[in-house]
């Protein structure tokens, strides 16, 4: 399955974030929310915002790839899904707006794709069939 690699890549990234905030608390000895801190604030949104994002994005690539999309749409809406938020992360640590903007809009654009492409995918006579 060749989605499998961006769930991999999107785990791994998932991990950095995570370690990132840790790092964070750890020097800045924050146990609990952000103690105020800048850097930390935004390391936790970062982290938080590719929690909500990539969980459900890698289950669309995967019903989709599942459903028989091809598979060069597989990897079109994971490399757009992944350049989205490495450009969010991006965006945000360095507090460049642009880029904060493209790395959402690339999110949004493969998560359109992936629904449209699930939706047409999708074996319809099976869901329509009472028995």
């Amino acid at each position: 399955m060749v989605s499998a690699l961006y769930v991999v890549l999107g785990a791994l990234l998932l991990i950095k974030l995570s370690v990132d905030v840790v790092r964070l608390r750890m020097q800045y000895r924050v146990a609990y929310g952000d103690g105020g801190f800048y850097e930390l604030q935004t390391a936790i949104r970062v982290h938080g915002n590719a929690v909500e994002y990539i969980p459900i994005a890698a289950l669309l690539l995967v019903m989709m790839e599942m459903n028989g999309a091809d598979i060069w749409m597989v990897h079109l809406c994971g490399i757009m899904l992944l350049c989205g938020r490495l450009l969010h992360y991006v965006g945000l640590k360095q507090r460049e707006f642009r880029w904060r903007r493209s790395g959402m809009a690339a999110t949004y654009v493969s998560l359109l794709l992936m629904v449209a492409a699930n939706l047409y995918y999708l074996p319809w006579g099976q869901i329509l069939t009472l028995r």
